[in-house]
């Protein structure tokens, strides 16, 4: 898509002076993004890591990735990842262990540590999350499932041009 044609199809809450136009939900969802933002710097601080580390941190509670990988993900060189690594190592919080498959390749694995760094912080959020998600019924859930997946959709526009 042209600039020309992103233009044609901005809605008219873009205008200058127009942004409070925003429907409802897409208010909501820009309060989320930006809470979620000072959500990471706050607890980064609290636990003592970059916000590199803890984002690194992160990604390993939800999968086994090798330090190329933290590398893409962060969007840093191979040797700033290997430092985030080596730093979260040192901490405790991450282990790094031979591929199963591929002995030369890494794998990083969290620690009981580092979930506990994660978890210990972000345990009442986790918690008032569960509390009112619990509070929706099942085609709720759907709409408002639906809506995030779009609205990520459109964030990724932004990352994959």
């Amino acid at each position: 898509m042209t600039e020309q044609q992103d233009a044609a199809e901005a809605p008219p809450w873009v205008a200058r002076g127009q942004e409070r136009q925003q429907p409802p939900t897409l208010l909501a969802l820009r309060d989320l993004v930006a809470a979620g933002s000072r959500v990471n710097h706050t607890v980064a601080r609290r636990a003592g890591l970059s916000e590199t580390e803890l984002v690194t941190l992160e990604h390993l509670t939800r999968e086994q990735i090798g330090p190329a990988e933290v590398a893409r993900r962060l969007e840093v060189s191979t040797a700033a990842a290997t430092g985030i690594v080596d730093r979260l190592v040192s901490r405790g919080h991450v282990e790094r262990r031979p591929h199963e498959v591929d002995r030369r390749r890494t794998d990083l694995h969290i620690t009981d540590s580092g979930r506990s760094e994660i978890v210990g912080h972000l345990m009442p959020m986790f918690s008032a999350l569960h509390r009112h998600d619990s509070s929706f019924t099942d085609e709720e859930k759907a709409v408002v499932e639906r809506y995030l997946r779009g609205a990520a959709a459109a964030f990724e526009e932004i990352l994959e041009r």
